[in-house]
């Protein structure tokens, strides 16, 4: 499977130019420019100790203890992927979206961006509400992986980019920061009781990247159709 892929896409319901990179366990790159590959390179190890840093606090929130979830998706082996993005200003766009609403797999996703605005979160109330992100910040997002963990207490958030106010480009770089491939995900016994059985069907991750018929690099979330599979 090639590691680095490059799409195009322009439609009413997508419009974003945009580069996938498999980042962990192995750094794939573009060789060129050298200062952009090195200069990802250094964000991306950094990130990675902040996945392990993150790890630990919530482990420790959830009551268990530091290694807890770095064992359970075995970090150190992790598929992380990242996701270089450019989205057109508005008036150049064949539609005010620039990538539909979804969730993302993995653990967690962090996203970087040159510019505020885009990025929109659904409410409990079913309400979008615009996320602030300013510059030279890091968004963190929880992923499906760690909602299936722990059978529903953390939530992935359904999220989704509009291009109605871009009057300039909008360069992000969003990193999936998952399990390793081998690693099989469902709710652990610790969040399973009577009151709350399992919600989710547990498979390997690599799998569940492949659910929608999909390779791993073309990464499709199917946390909903983990939840209508215990229903059917």
């Amino acid at each position: 499977m090639d590691r680095i892929r490059w799409y195009l896409r322009s439609d009413a319901g997508e419009n974003r130019e945009n580069l996938k990179i498999v980042t962990h366990p192995e750094y794939h790159c573009p060789s060129e420019p050298d200062i952009c590959k090195d200069a990802i390179g250094q964000y991306l190890k950094g990130m990675h100790e902040v996945e392990l840093g993150l790890a630990k606090a919530i482990s420790t929130i959830l009551g268990h203890e530091e290694t807890y979830i770095a064992k359970e998706f075995k970090l150190e082996a992790g598929f992380d992927m990242a996701i270089l993005n450019l989205y057109p200003p508005s008036l150049q766009s064949k539609g005010s979206i620039g990538l539909a609403e979804h969730t993302d797999p993995g653990f967690f996703v962090s996203l970087i961006q040159n510019v505020n605005g885009g990025l929109q979160m659904l409410s409990h109330k079913g309400n979008w509400i615009t996320v602030h992100i300013p510059r030279n910040t890091i968004f963190i997002g929880i992923g499906d992986h760690l909602e299936i963990l722990t059978n529903g207490k953390y939530k992935s958030h359904i999220h989704q980019v509009i291009l109605n106010n871009n009057k300039v480009k909008r360069i992000s770089m969003a990193t999936l920061h998952g399990p390793s491939l081998d690693t099989f995900v469902a709710p652990t016994p610790e969040f399973i009781d009577e009151s709350h059985p399992p919600n989710y069907r547990g498979m390997t991750y690599k799998k569940s990247l492949k659910f929608n018929g999909f390779d791993e690099i073309d990464v499709q979330s199917s946390l909903f159709q983990f939840r209508m599979l215990l229903s059917l």
